[in-house]
């Protein structure tokens, strides 16, 4: 059973859920514009395969589900640090870290600088590890209106209206009971009728910027590490996967079911096997 629980840091409230009494930590990091929500389903698997062994914290980073919006921090530094208060907070000095999309960037800048707090590393599915040459962000503009997933950041007159959009999107192919809870509390009512995203337009900004200024792998990172290669993901090519035989040298790479969002559309085939990796750390 999962608990939502509020941290309160100088510059914002942090928003995460916490389930289980285990001696190890697992660290669920979720991709720009979801939220905790999306790794229930795998900490109740966690829970009956584990008994005992894990606690699971789960976090809405800055921007995010019920974390603090009213920010214009969201550089990788800011964000660490809030990871980083979040496991002081709860006296946990190491943990297994799982991290998709664009926080996958987030974990292996961490892991660089301290790589004593991570136990073990599973990247689901990583985008935008590298960096990139300046004339790209003229082309932002366009990649807001062509990333199917953040068609949903926006604000609509009624919820019908959007949820017609989000059964349209890959991560909520199928629209199963956990898709739609994931999908539900992502927005919410405005006073005045509308439906908004939870998820502000002023963080899509901010976080692209920063993901085209800063490198994600710069040198060798030696924590065992699961890359979760879903068959209709990002990652299908070989020489997409060399930077991370090249920077992890202990690394595992694992094929699953599904597409970007695998946790959502394919939930337990990616549940058991980011279960395997942690058992048999």
């Amino acid at each position: 059973m999962l608990t939502r629980r509020t941290l309160h840091l100088p510059n914002l409230d942090l928003s995460y859920l916490v389930g289980g009494n285990g001696s190890e930590t697992v660290l669920l990091i979720h991709g720009m514009a979801d939220s905790a929500m999306v790794w229930t389903s795998l900490a109740e698997h966690l829970g009956k395969v584990g008994g005992d062994r894990y606690r699971i914290i789960a976090p809405d980073l800055r921007g995010h589900g019920e974390t603090s919006k009213d920010i214009t921090d969201y550089s990788f530094a800011s964000i660490i640090a809030d990871l980083e208060s979040l496991m002081s907070h709860l006296g946990i000095t190491s943990a297994h870290v799982l991290a998709h999309s664009w926080s996958a960037k987030t974990v292996a800048i961490w892991a660089t600088q301290k790589s004593d707090r991570i136990r073990s590393l599973i990247l689901v599915d990583p985008f935008f590890m590298g960096r990139f040459p300046s004339w790209i962000r003229m082309t932002f503009p366009l990649m807001y209106r062509v990333l199917p997933f953040l068609k949903v950041v926006e604000t609509f007159p009624n919820y019908e209206t959007v949820e017609k959009i989000a059964r349209s999107l890959k991560q909520y192919q199928g629209w199963s009971d956990f898709q739609q809870t994931v999908f539900q509390a992502s927005i919410e009512a405005k006073p005045d009728g509308t439906w908004q995203s939870k998820f502000p337009r002023q963080a899509r900004d901010f976080i692209f910027e920063e993901i085209m200024d800063v490198e994600g792998l710069t040198q060798s990172i030696d924590i065992p590490t699961l890359f979760v290669q879903p068959k209709q993901g990002l990652n299908r090519q070989a020489w997409q996967l060399r930077p991370y035989q090249k920077y992890f040298p202990n690394l595992q790479i694992c094929e699953v079911l599904g597409n970007h969002w695998a946790f959502l559309v394919e939930p337990e085939a990616f549940n058991q096997a980011i279960a395997n990796f942690l058992q048999s750390r």
